[in-house]
């Protein structure tokens, strides 16, 4: 995972099936980094993670640190992208629901209620990477998102402009409105999940339970 930091232009998400060129201790030494800032982030927020902290987490040197990833906004883009990653494997490739093998309504509510609450778990990093608004729909994830839930709109016969439908669904699991919607207006977790459960029986055109995320 490489988020080819050197210009702006290249700070995308990057796309499952995009795997970087680097070699296999480099890409094991980046993982222990990433795993360690993971880590400190979960501890404590992203807010409080330092370069210096992260460097002594995976018992490297600072310089060490910065060399890989540049600066601390270059790691925390890069912990983003790797999160990513991990995710985007999970709705293409993990189990059902969420992964292939349920019927893609079912499938469909999975992904958001498990973006909702991807999206929240690394909400700060993610408002902290967020490029501006004229890019925000060019980033690489969000586009692997619009093409996987058009994909389950039209195997879900949902009809209509499925690309436009999905524009609109994915707009809903954004994570400026996320955070919008639930720092800002106070909106429980609980009825953000259930907008997304009333979204998806609208276009549907079925009641669909809450899938055991």
């Amino acid at each position: 995972m490489d988020l080819r930091l050197q210009t702006p232009a290249a700070r995308e998400l990057t796309v499952v099936g995009q795997p970087p060129r680097e070699r296999a201790d480099a890409a094991r030494n980046r993982a222990r980094l990433l795993d360690a800032a993971a880590g400190l982030v979960d501890a404590h927020g992203a807010e409080h993670v330092t370069m210096e902290a992260v460097a002594a987490a995976a018992r490297v040197g600072k310089g060490t640190l910065f060399r890989r990833f540049g600066d601390r906004n270059g790691l925390m883009l890069a912990l983003v992208d790797h999160a990513e990653q991990e995710y985007q494997q999970a709705f293409m490739s993990g189990p059902a629901p969420l992964g292939p093998g349920a019927p893609a309504p079912e499938r469909l509510l999975a992904f958001g209620i498990a973006t909702i609450r991807f999206s929240f778990r690394y909400l700060d990093l993610f408002l902290a990477a967020e490029p501006c608004a004229s890019k925000r729909c060019l980033v690489a994830a969000r586009a692997v998102r619009v093409t996987h839930v058009s994909s389950l709109l039209r195997q879900a016969g949902s009809g209509g402009d499925t690309e436009l439908l999905a524009q609109t669904l994915v707009g809903y699991l954004d994570p400026a409105l996320l955070n919008h919607l639930h720092h800002q207006r106070h909106v429980p977790l609980e009825r953000i999940e259930e907008g997304w459960r009333e979204l998806v029986g609208r276009m549907t055109e079925r009641h669909l339970p809450c899938p055991g995320l």
